[in-house]
């Protein structure tokens, strides 16, 4: 089965409801509680996208990202990063190493919902 989001999230409340958000939404998830687990997930599944928080432990979202945009075989995958909110160095960060989008928590689950599907180029709900 092919996995549509890849979710990086070592808090599980947050992961709970990002999980249940996005499969509401239609989209086969798989999840991952750390920066080391993330990497060889996004090799192992090839998800169409990867919602990925910037603290997680062995390897930072920064790191994960970073790797992704120097592989050739994943430079092109749509990540949306997830970072606390009034971090704005962390926005700084996440653009310069190539995130596609960045949502602030707390976030509103259509906010997220809407965003995956922007990244993925399907139709936004109402």
């Amino acid at each position: 089965m092919t996995v549509d989001v890849l979710i990086a999230e070592d808090e599980p409340s947050i992961l709970e409801s990002l999980d249940f958000i996005l499969r509401r939404a239609g989209w086969s998830i798989q999840s991952v509680t750390d920066g080391e687990a993330a990497l060889s997930a996004v090799r192992r599944l090839q998800p169409r996208i990867v919602v990925l928080d910037v603290m997680l432990p062995k390897r930072s979202g920064f790191e994960v990202l970073k790797q992704i945009r120097s592989d050739s075989a994943t430079r092109e995958l749509p990540v949306l990063v997830l970072t606390a909110k009034g971090q704005a160095q962390d926005r700084r960060t996440a653009e310069e190493l190539g995130a596609d989008s960045f949502i602030t928590k707390p976030y509103a689950n259509v906010d997220v919902v809407n965003e995956v599907r922007r990244l993925l180029g399907e139709e936004l709900a109402q």
